[in-house]
C-alpha cells in the first residue's frame, strides 16, 4: 500500500517539486492549493490555508497521512510601520504559520507511530531578519519554534517534525522578491558564498530524506538550504 503525503501550496514553486519528487518515489501524493489545478500524477484538491473550516474540512476527507509538508505561505514587504505593512499582517501569519498549526492538528491522530512525518517549509528569515518583511520574518520564526515544540509533542510516538529554511529558490516568488528589490537571479546568486540560488528539486530532495527511514532520529531541526548565507 503507497504510502500518503499530503503536500500544501502544492500548485506551484517548491510544492509542486515536493509533490512531483514523492508521487515519482510511489507516495500517494495529496496535494492542497487555494485554485483548482492539475498535476499528473497528483491528487490536487481546492484548499485556502487561510480559512480555518476548508483546512478542517479537506482533512476530514483524508482518513490516514504518513506525511504532511507544511508548504503554504505568502510573503510580502512593506516599511515598517506603514499602512500596507499592518493590511497584511494577518493574513502573512494566518497563511504561514497559524495554517501549518492546523494543519499538524488536522493530521495528529492520523499519522502513524514510529513512522509519521511533518516537514514544514521555513526560510532563512525564520532564522535571520530582514527591515522590510517584518511580518513574513516572524511567521516563519514562529514556523521554526513551531516545529521544535511539536517534535517534542510527538517525539513520545516517534513522529518526527522538521523545518527546512531555504534561502533563493529559483521560484516565482523570488522573482517578484527580486523586482522590489531591483536584483537579478544572477545578483543573488553572486551574494550567496556558493555563487548559486537552490533549485526547488533541491528542497524536495530534502523532503525526501527527511521522510524517509535513514531520518528516523532527526527531529526538531532547522536545516537551511541557502548556500552558506547564514553562516
Amino acid at each position: 500500500m503507497s504510502r500518503v503525503a499530503v503536500v500544501t501550496g502544492a500548485s506551484r514553486g517548491i510544492g509542486r517539486a515536493i509533490a512531483e519528487a514523492l508521487a515519482a518515489q510511489g507516495w500517494q501524493v495529496i496535494g492542497l492549493a487555494r485554485h483548482a489545478t492539475q498535476l499528473p500524477g497528483i491528487d490536487m484538491r481546492v484548499c485556502d490555508v487561510t480559512d480555518r473550516t476548508a483546512i478542517a474540512d479537506a482533512f476530514a476527507a483524508i482518513p490516514h497521512v504518513d506525511l504532511l509538508v507544511n508548504n503554504a505561505g505568502a510573503a510580502g514587504g512593506a516599511v515598517f510601520g506603514s499602512a500596507e505593512e499592518l493590511a497584511g499582517w494577518d493574513g502573512i501569519l494566518e497563511s504561514n504559520l497559524t495554517a501549518s498549526y492546523l494543519c499538524a492538528a488536522a493530521v495528529r491522530d492520523k499519522l502513524p507511530d514510529d513512522t509519521g512525518r511533518i516537514v514544514n517549509i521555513a526560510s532563512v528569515l525564520g532564522l535571520r531578519g530582514v527591515p522590510d518583511q517584518l511580518a513574513y520574518t516572524a511567521a516563519k520564526h514562529g514556523v521554526v519554534g513551531l516545529t521544535k515544540a511539536l517534535a517534542l509533542a510527538l517525539a513520545p510516538r516517534r513522529i518526527t517534525v522538521n523545518a527546512i529554511c531555504p534561502g533563493w529558490v529559483d521560484t516565482a516568488m523570488a522573482q517578484a522578491r527580486f523586482r522590489e528589490l531591483g536584483i537579478s537571479a544572477k545578483d543573488a546568486a553572486a551574494g550567496t558564498p556558493t555563487g548559486r540560488i537552490t533549485t526547488p528539486q533541491e528542497i524536495a530532495a530534502l523532503v525526501l530524506y527527511l521522510a524517509s527511514a535513514a531520518a528516523g532520529n532527526l527531529t526538531g531541526q532547522a536545516l537551511g538550504v541557502d548556500g552558506g548565507a547564514t553562516l
